[in-house]
């Protein structure tokens, strides 16, 4: 599954009484409406010695919307790897996400993504190193190790927007979706994208320090083949989990 998570610090300086927690998701699952009829899409948080009864806080009329660029990492060096200008890292690589409206299955570059028969860490382990040895065709993206790698996802693909995770890495967003202009500075660090709306070209940024085949998905995929002659073997799994291919949830 492919959620983003926060982390919220709450001052409880309020008087002692029942609050309303909302949360208004961008759209339904199932039926589930998109507002906070009957304390849908809500919580409460109720203070120690308040009544149990049903909060009688307002929402607020112009509330001040949390958005992706406004956040910053606490880090002492809160800058995107690479040059802090647009391409400045050592691989570029651009995602375009279509739809094959033949078998109505999504593309990327061009590609559908078919789980492989064997693992793609299998593969390496058993001396697979480059793009063309790796299975699924066109699907494995090589990449070099101790890089700068910026990968750019265009929005307004069919079913989007989509919220693409990477496994493997935490990355910086130097460009959110809906921004016009980058941040090299200060981005926030995540391993969950938005790619929103057409217009977006959402570019994240990350080095190539952890060796190994990592997932970027949504309901599509790439698999990014990290360092491959360095990928160790001292970890690799035991018996018989070796040889189940590892997909997210929702392939097919």
């Amino acid at each position: 599954m492919r959620r983003q998570r926060y982390s919220f610090v709450i001052f409880t300086d309020q008087k002692v009484a029942n609050y309303r927690i909302r949360a208004l998701p961008s759209t339904g699952q199932g039926d589930l409406p998109l507002n906070f009829n009957g304390g849908i899409n809500s919580a409460i948080l109720r203070y120690k010695g308040a009544p149990d009864a049903e909060p009688t806080s307002a929402d607020y009329a112009s509330p001040k919307l949390l958005q992706e660029h406004d956040l910053r990492p606490l880090l002492a060096d809160a800058s995107a790897p690479g040059k802090p200008k647009p391409g400045g890292a050592d691989v570029n690589i651009n995602l375009d996400i279509g739809v094959d409206f033949q078998t109505l299955k999504f593309l990327m570059n061009g590609v559908s993504f078919a789980p492989p028969s064997v693992p793609v860490l299998l593969q390496i382990l058993s001396g697979a190193k480059t793009a063309q040895e790796l299975m699924p065709t066109g699907a494995i993206y090589t990449l070099p190790k101790n890089k700068v790698i910026e990968i750019t996802i265009p929005g307004g693909s069919p079913g989007g927007p989509h919220p693409f995770h990477l496994h493997g890495h935490i990355f910086s967003v130097i460009r959110s979706a809906g921004d016009t202009k980058p941040n090299y500075k200060n981005p926030v660090r995540r391993d969950v994208v938005n790619i929103g709306e057409a217009g977006s070209n959402v570019t994240i940024r990350f080095t190539t320090d952890n060796p190994g085949p990592w997932f970027l998905h949504c309901g599509l995929a790439v698999v990014f083949a990290e360092d491959p002659a360095d990928t160790s073997v001292t970890n690799q799994p035991s018996g018989k989990s070796l040889l189940i291919p590892m997909l997210p949830f929702g392939f097919n």
